[in-house]
């Protein structure tokens, strides 16, 4: 589902208006299902995480202007109007990477030329919300057309992978705070101490913070300060028996440890239970739609019965500013010179890219062909929606939100619809996703709510969340075409059957490569260009049509749009071959009433009799024996047989009629059909007229009137037919 262009100030938003509108009652309809409210609980703890986690990164960047209850409060309120208003509202938005590293380079340049930085981010923000919506006037979503599943493949894969390496890598990042006690000496432990202490040489911060606090560093007991106290003060421990963040705690990396790969275990198992030999069909249902909540619940009770301190998710309790300095507006202009509001444009011009990439090829993502979606995209929608509530945040000092890939493939994964598998073992065949906007505004409304649920979220282990990361980082890799394998072992795809392995190799090797360049680049200090090196794949697709056949690229890839010279030029030959084929179908052709009072043409001078079969009788009202109700044709033997070169390609045995009366079910719509039995078919079709498929000399044919629907519920059937129709008043 690509846009197009319309060739008017903000026709293709007008165009997903009007796509959207219809089923957006359908919306909330679809989601009265217990499949939604497992989706939601899931998501909701794995996008709370990381929105705390990073306003925790951005509150130290910017010495707690923007932190963890902006971040929360953000979240939440461009999370609801995305979900109300947006075109595909199965996209979750959260905080990115290259926005972090932003907002530490704009920090560090306003404080190095001495300008407020809300102020001059309130500027750069408006500035990026308004080249966004002149994006959106201008169709420029349409361009996403460009971006072919091997840039959306080389990102995802790139996405996931450092999804399951932050998550590992957080793991281990206990470990400072939570360091294993080695080589210790039992004969030592009753020297074992560890005190809070006046630091020796406190920071800015820890300054700033008892200037703030009206605190006299020296009138301070502080070997009487709890742990948490001295910790909330900046004290220091010291000690033989201190960490680095405090006392040492015995048995909490190994808990931790235990806790993380339980988790993602338990996940991935329940999650496949749908297919397992136990209960009803319903119960294995129920169990895989709620795994990974089901695990979340019962890791925490684990945890709480075995009592070892593990670090728990921590949340605001508290709804207002984090520095008292700062309220919920911020003055663009504020303290800054006049020509900061100008120069503000250049960054945002960068801003502009960062946002546009991020959603779009997100939003590419979620609407590929693969997911069966049927209520249609939204990508210049979905931009205005991000459009607006960037610039709201901006005037208000919160963190800048955009789809999140990983979270956002999760969200589409736990709605998926599938066929009801009675019979153990059996795989269930994929229907489709259940397209629906309740389950994300639920996941952002109760995040909104979150300040006051802090008595229950002090429970949840921060291990335990790290493994649901590293579960939604390795169930998202699945899909992706990237890896290959011994010919012997590989699945029956069907580019596999008309690509040289080969060709198929080289493109993967090309993949990879830029899935490397793309970490590289992304775990660097140059990270903020991660944006452009992500918009450089999609040139770099380009040039492979140098090193592939375009049928090549058929199978491996979508193929990229032709030039517009290129366009006229088979517009122009299309339109001469169906000019062509129409003078065929005209020259010495028969016309056929129908009830309707429609005449069904034929190509005459192509017709030979012979005492065969021929239609008898057209019932409009006599319902088909496999269509639910649909008209069908009543064919009998008699004198005449109409016989014509076919158009189509072999249907198998439809009916093969021998005496008395057969009713063929027709379904959708007027054509000619085939009737011939297996042994009339003939190898080595011949195209005949462009777009009616193929010609094949066979012993005879029925002219009626049939259907492509009709063909389909016959199971006999080897081929889809086309079917060419000629009706005119």
């Amino acid at each position: 589902m690509i846009p197009h262009t319309s060739n008017r100030l903000f026709g293709g938003l007008v165009l997903d208006i009007k796509r959207k509108a219809p089923w957006y009652w359908s919306d909330y309809r679809d989601a009265l299902s217990l499949q939604c409210l497992a989706s939601f609980l899931f998501l909701y703890c794995a996008c709370m995480s990381p929105v705390i986690t990073f306003g925790g990164l951005l509150g130290e960047a910017t010495e707690g202007r923007i932190s963890a209850i902006e971040s929360l409060f953000g979240a939440s309120m461009t999370g609801i109007a995305y979900s109300l208003f947006a075109g595909q509202p199965l996209t979750i938005l959260g905080s990115t990477g290259p926005v972090l590293v932003f907002e530490k380079i704009l920090f560090k340049f306003c404080k190095d030329y001495d300008l407020s930085y809300l102020s001059l981010r309130a500027c750069i923000g408006l500035w990026t919300a308004f080249l966004c919506i002149v994006l959106v006037a201008t169709d420029a979503s349409s361009l996403v057309c460009y971006i072919t599943r091997f840039t959306e493949e080389a990102f995802a894969s790139l996405i996931c992978i450092i999804f399951i390496y932050e998550a590992i890598e957080k793991l281990i990042h206990l470990a400072e705070t939570y360091p294993i006690h080695m080589h210790s000496q039992l004969d030592h432990l009753s020297l074992y101490y560890c005190r809070c202490t006046l630091p020796e040489n406190p920071n800015n911060h820890t300054l700033q913070y008892w200037k703030d606090h009206n605190i006299v560093a020296t009138e301070v007991n502080w070997a009487n300060l709890t742990v948490s106290k001295c910790q909330e003060m900046h004290g220091e421990f010291i000690g033989s028996a201190c960490g680095h963040h405090g006392p040492y705690t015995p048995d909490v990396l190994f808990w931790s440890c235990i806790l993380f790969f339980t988790t993602f275990i338990l996940s991935s198992t329940l999650k496949t239970f749908k297919t397992s030999r136990y209960f009803p069909t319903r119960v294995r249902s129920m169990v895989s739609d709620f795994a990974v909540f089901l695990t979340i619940f019962t890791m925490v009770i684990v945890d709480f019965l075995i009592g070892v301190p593990s670090p728990k998710l921590q949340v605001p309790s508290v709804f207002k500013p984090t520095r008292d300095d700062r309220g919920w507006f911020i003055n663009p202009i504020g303290p800054n010179p006049w020509w900061a509001v100008l120069a503000a444009i250049i960054p945002a011009l960068l801003c502009t890219i960062l946002i546009f990439m991020d959603q779009q090829i997100t939003a590419v993502i979620i609407n590929r062909k693969e997911h069966k979606l049927k209520k249609g995209c939204g990508y210049h929608l979905d931009l205005l929606m991000v459009a607006i509530m960037l610039g709201v945040c901006s005037i208000m000092g919160l963190p800048w939100f955009v789809a999140a890939t990983v979270l956002s493939i999760t969200h589409v994964n736990s709605l998926k619809l599938e066929s009801e598998c009675s019979a153990p073992g059996e795989q269930p065949k994929f229907l489709g996703i259940r397209e629906q906007r309740v389950t994300g505004l639920m996941i952002f409304v109760l995040m909104g709510c979150s300040v006051f649920m802090t008595t229950v979220l002090k429970f949840i282990p921060m291990p335990v969340l790290y493994g649901v990361f590293l579960y939604m980082g390795v169930s998202s890799l699945q899909g992706i075409q990237l890896f290959g394998m011994p010919a012997k072992h590989q699945p029956d795809f069907i580019y596999l059957r008309h690509v040289p392995l080969r060709k198929v190799h080289l493109f993967t090797l090309i993949q990879l490569t830029c899935l490397v360049l793309l970490w590289v680049i992304k775990a660097s200090p140059a990270a903020i260009v991660f944006p452009m090196m992500v918009l450089a794949l999609v040139f770099v697709r380009k040039v492979m049509d140098l090193c592939f056949s375009k049928r090549e690229l058929s199978w491996l890839d979508d193929l990229m749009p032709e030039s517009k010279k290129k366009k006229l030029d088979d517009a122009k030959k299309k339109a001469k071959e169906e000019e062509e084929a129409e003078k065929m179908l005209d020259i010495g052709g028969d016309k056929f009433p129908l009830e309707s009072r429609k005449l069904l043409s034929s190509p005459g001078k192509n017709i030979s009799f012979s005492p065969l079969y021929e239609i008898s009788e057209l019932n409009h009202d006599k319902p088909g024996d496999s269509c639910s109700g649909f008209s069908s044709i009543s064919v009998m033997p008699t004198s005449k047989t109409l016989l014509l070169p076919s158009f189509l390609p072999p249907t198998d045995v439809l009916y093969s009629p021998t005496s008395g009366w057969t009713n063929i079910p027709v379904c959708d719509g007027i054509g000619l059909g085939v009737l011939k039995p297996r042994s009339a078919l003939v190898p080595g079709w011949e195209p005949f007229l462009p777009g009616f498929g193929y010609f094949l000399p066979v012993e005879f044919f029925l002219l009626g009137v049939v259907s492509q629907k009709g063909f389909q519920h016959k199971a006999a059937m080897a081929y889809k037919a086309q079917v060419p129709e000629k009706v005119t008043e």
